[in-house]
């Protein structure tokens, strides 16, 4: 999958669901469970235990179906580590040169968590596709609002503190996704394509809206 379909895919249903399970199992559930909600976006994130083998068992099994990303991926060694189990993007907490240049090397999209305006350049002169506003429960919808003032060309995604109450402010705002852990990956696997399902409702009603 191109780099660009890759990108189509998160910004079109506009969720990506954080997942920290505790093996392969419990994250096979969630992405069950999001995908029945309409959610085929996930990031399995590096303090899942053999997170680089959940990643493989899952692109196996679901292959194109499911988009499945690594998360907390603190340098261009774990980076190469999930592109290789079949990560199809990367997100990382904080800005890495050197995770952004690999990323780059094998056209694998690379959304590096910011909080600052420096931050965002420099991630985004560096080749990043996306920038994560991250913690986003300590910025706020409005932080976005601010951003696109000077930088309306930024591609942004926060991750934290998103829940369906606040998710069409974000995007309102000028957010192309989100990214959702517990308020989404949490319960049953009812209760979980019921989130999935609302989440996405939540977020064609606020581009309807723009």
């Amino acid at each position: 999958m191109r780099k660009y379909e890759v990108l189509q895919r998160i910004e079109e249903i506009g969720v990506v669901a954080v997942v920290r399970a505790e093996n392969s199992k419990k994250a096979k559930t969630i992405a069950l469970a999001c995908m029945e909600g309409g959610i085929d976006s996930i990031e399995i994130t590096f303090t899942v235990p053999g997170a680089d083998d959940v990643i493989k068992n899952l692109t196996k099994e679901f292959g194109d179906r499911l988009l499945v990303g690594a998360g907390t991926v603190l340098d261009s060694e774990t980076a190469r580590i999930a592109i290789i189990a079949g990560a199809k993007y990367i997100v990382s907490p904080a800005f890495d040169l050197e995770t952004a240049k690999l990323c780059n090397r094998y056209q694998v999209p690379y959304m590096p968590g910011c909080m600052t305006i420096t931050e965002m350049i420099t991630a985004m002169e560096a080749g990043a596709d996306v920038i994560k506003v991250f913690p986003g429960s300590a910025l706020g919808p409005s932080f976005v609002k601010a951003v696109k003032g000077p930088l309306p060309q930024a591609v942004l995604m926060p991750t934290g503190g998103v829940s369906i109450d606040n998710v069409g402010q974000w995007i309102e705002n000028g957010c192309i996704a989100v990214g959702v852990g517990g308020n989404l990956t949490k319960g049953s696997s009812e209760n979980m394509t019921s989130a999935a399902k609302e989440f996405v409702k939540k977020i064609k009603e606020a581009r309807n809206r723009n």
